[in-house]
């Protein structure tokens, strides 16, 4: 956990579950409500943390649009590699920004709606632009194509843009495993990565996937159904090599029959693997996800079902993909909703800048005649992307302290992304003084609502708000 030189710790008031009176999942499950303390005073505004998210993904249709590093969610590539791949597949009618010739400019929202919805106006960068800039104000505009020669020679680097150098971005670093999916900001990225989970879960030739047929069925099955389910593979991925590891570090160091000792050691070294996870609050999928409103509440126990049986589907082809024998309790349907579930109802947007916005936006704002001379090169693109051009890295994640950060419907802090911000990081701060020793709390609904509109939201997350601003206005 990062912060800013002041420490925050969280606390829980649950004892550990004891090996001999409960069954594997119901360890796996046991679950304390913690909470997030101060460990010294913030004043209003300040940052409290950044917290580097545990489990995310992006998108899929968002992959047209942005290159980012599959790890850290970074913009990579240079300026023109980004604004030539979103050409090039807009010419071929892919884009993640559907009905973008009409002018309108629509966020791309978390389809699953597993984001904490407080927060998902707050980490976006809000900007104001007029019509010069391209932003969308009611206002249509049609695009205007480059001939496919000038794309591909900018995306090959034989155009440079007028100060693009400004807004240099690392290289592309391709995924070792040669799946052609997955891309780097660095090295480093890369491995963590893959020693974290990609290993598992790249499709490429070295994969050590137990079947890389059917991971591409779970990972097409996945992009066609929900997304949530690549951060649930993730999620079983991460914990499987955790415990590999541990497993290996533990026999190296063990003298005894190595096959007598994991008899005794398995299960511990397995829910040692699962810790990060179980910070996490978890009830089954289709049990806690919102009834949507085309679903007629007389239908709710066929739609639960039918997502039951949704998730069945997926964990059988992540299963035929993945499965690990000394692993198997994560391979329940049981663990595999609860885990589905805890991304339902702690995940946060995940949204990182595009470099492209910065740049036009600079050309703009560029004094004349400099301004002038820009836009000769400049315009033509900005008129080929259209209104839409400034489309932010948008996906969804996991971040473990954040997810340990209870409900108050008046929160004093708040997730929040600011300009510098330009990874996939959360952000937290502090919305008023907060002293030491308070706990922090966050809002997981819009608070502004009426507390009866409040109390129906929250009953998704499984309890009544009892704060103060409940307790006032009830």
């Amino acid at each position: 956990m990062a912060s800013t030189g002041k420490l925050m710790r969280w606390r829980s008031s649950c004892t550990e579950a004891s090996a001999v009176c409960l069954s594997t999942i119901e360890i796996l499950l046991d679950y304390c409500f913690p909470g997030v303390y101060a460990d010294v005073e913030f004043k209003e505004g300040e940052l409290l943390l950044r917290d580097q998210m545990l489990f995310g993904c992006q998108h899929p249709l968002n992959k047209i649009d942005c290159l980012v590093c599959s790890f850290c969610f970074r913009f990579i590539g240079t300026l023109e590699l980004q604004i030539g791949r979103r050409l090039f597949f807009q010419d071929l009618g892919l884009s993640s920004s559907h009905g973008c010739d009409t002018g309108a400019c629509s966020d791309v929202s978390n389809d699953h709606g597993a984001s904490d919805s407080s927060d998902g106006d707050d980490i976006m960068d809000e900007r104001s632009c007029d019509d010069s800039r391209g932003c969308a104000s009611g206002s249509k505009r049609a695009k205007v194509p480059l001939p496919k020669e000038i794309v591909e020679s900018l995306m090959n680097g034989e155009i440079v843009l007028p100060y693009s150098d400004k807004f240099s971005a690392p290289p592309v670093v391709p995924c070792a495993g040669g799946c052609q999916e997955a891309y780097y900001c660095s090295k480093a990225c890369a491995d963590a990565d893959w020693n974290s989970f990609h290993s598992l879960l790249c499709t490429g030739e070295k994969s050590e996937a137990f079947s890389a047929k059917a991971l591409l069925q779970f990972m097409q099955h996945a992009n066609e159904t929900n997304d949530i389910f690549i951060l649930a593979a993730k999620a079983i991925a991460y914990t499987i090599l955790r415990y590999r590891k541990s497993k290996a570090n533990f026999l190296t160091s063990c003298k005894e029959d190595a096959a007598r000792v994991m008899d005794k050691f398995h299960m511990p070294l397995l829910l040692e693997a699962w810790k990060p996870i179980s910070v996490g609050h978890k009830r089954r999928w289709w049990e806690c996800i919102a009834l949507p409103e085309d679903v007629d509440p007389s239908d709710e126990a066929g739609f639960r079902m039918e997502i039951k049986e949704l998730a069945f589907k997926s964990l059988q082809l992540l299963k035929a993909a993945i499965f690990d024998k000394e692993c198997e309790p994560l391979f329940s349907l049981d663990i595999y909703g609860h885990i589905i579930g805890m991304f339902e109802l702690n995940n946060l947007d995940l949204v990182v800048a595009s470099p492209v916005e910065d740049y036009f936006l600079y050309i703009d704002d560029l004094p004349s005649p400099e301004k002038e001379e820009a836009k000769k090169v400049s315009q033509p693109y900005l008129d080929a992307l259209g209104d839409e051009y400034a489309v932010s890295c948008e996906g969804t994640a996991f971040f473990p302290l954040q997810s340990c950060m209870n409900h108050s419907c008046h929160p004093n802090a708040k997730a929040f992304k600011r300009e510098k911000d330009r990874d996939g990081q959360a952000t937290i701060v502090a919305l008023k003084p907060i002293p030491k020793g308070e706990e922090v709390t966050i809002s997981y609904i819009d608070e502004d609502l009426p507390v009866e509109g409040r109390q129906v939201l929250l009953a998704d997350y499984g309890f009544t708000c009892k704060c103060s601003k409940c307790q006032q206005e009830s």
